[in-house]
């Protein structure tokens, strides 16, 4: 039985999909806002995810893009916007599929059942958090403490940082983090990751450079104190 997760502010809409769903084989779980799907995601780890952009606490796209920092789940995106350009824009960055409001349960069905089949098969590799020394990163609700202390880091330092810490000690280049950090058309803003690799720096107290380094000419890597 396939685990599906539903992220809607409409409960009639969750209400029906669960019923309809349910009757087709699949386990459905709801949520009405963005924080309480990502949560929802984090605990019960979804097989598909069914997302609506039109949330009332956070955009659509941004749930996708935190997902995303732990998570390969596939998602068809819901929206009633059918402008091509939305739907580029959540294909472009982080969706798998993309339905305009109002649809058929049965195209929805057949929809998840393709998200099945192409379904990542090293997505059991579900991480919520990442580790680095005194560095500690919440993915879910991207939150960073250092020594137990929390933080004040900007979504995109936030990030830069978790980039880094998902292949802790190696270096990544600078096209790498610019591509997967802010995204393709970026690679030529080299100045971006001088300007944050520093404001990163001043607030992790980390001045020196000894847990976020730069291998010059190359990029970047976390490494933990004493290595």
């Amino acid at each position: 039985m396939s685990h599906i997760l539903i992220i809607d502010d409409d409960p009639d809409l969750l209400s029906v999909c669960r019923v309809r769903l349910e009757a087709l084989g699949h386990e459905i779980h709801t949520a009405e806002t963005g924080n309480e799907g990502l949560s929802e995601a984090a605990i019960r780890p979804p097989d598909v995810i069914v997302l609506d952009l039109g949330l009332p606490d956070l955009d659509g796209l941004e749930v996708c893009r935190r997902i995303r920092t732990w998570s390969h789940v596939p998602i068809i995106v819901l929206s009633a916007d059918s402008s091509e350009d939305r739907k580029v824009d959540a294909l472009d960055e982080v969706a798998d599929d993309y339905m305009t409001k109002p649809f058929g349960m049965r195209e929805l069905n057949a929809r998840i059942k393709v998200a099945l089949r192409h379904r990542p098969a090293d997505d059991n590799d579900h991480l919520t958090e990442l580790v680095v020394g005194p560095l500690h990163l919440d993915l879910v609700h991207h939150e960073a403490t250092l020594d137990g202390h929390s933080l004040d880091l900007s979504l995109k330092e936030f990030e830069f940082l978790a980039y880094l810490a998902h292949d802790v000690g190696k270096v990544c280049t600078r096209r790498m983090i610019l591509e997967n950090v802010w995204g393709p058309g970026y690679e030529k803003e080299l100045h971006y990751l001088k300007v944050y690799a520093y404001r990163i720096r001043r607030k992790l107290n980390d001045e020196k450079g000894q847990l976020l380094q730069s291998d010059p000419s190359v990029g970047y890597r976390l490494v933990p104190p004493g290595e």
